[in-house]
């Protein structure tokens, strides 16, 4: 089993509309893609406030990766990853993935 992690970097200020929206893309787009267990952390204490971060639960690499093929399909997640831009740091977007011990 993997965690993905997913992170990215709010503009001052912008934190409640990033994560908001992350909450309308876990409910709306991530199941279509087949990722059913996650859950959303933010920045506290020895991290940057800024980052919101979204950790997958997937069973191997090929079942990330076949998720991430079905996010090149989807319009919805297009127009959602546009709208998002707004609101984050642009270039903090990125995935680590993590195998659980």
């Amino acid at each position: 089993m993997l965690i993905a992690r997913w992170q990215i970097d709010a503009r001052f200020g912008h934190k409640q509309k990033v994560i908001d929206s992350i909450v309308q893309w876990t409910r709306d787009i991530a199941p279509q893609v087949g990722l059913l267990k996650g859950r959303m952390l933010s920045g506290s204490i020895g991290a940057l406030e800024a980052t919101v971060e979204h950790n997958w639960e997937v069973e191997d690499l090929a079942e990330l990766e076949r998720a991430w093929a079905r996010l090149a399909t989807i319009e919805a997640h297009k127009q959602w990853s546009k709208d998002l831009e707004a609101d984050v740091v642009s270039g903090t977007a990125r995935w680590s993935i993590y195998r659980v011990l």
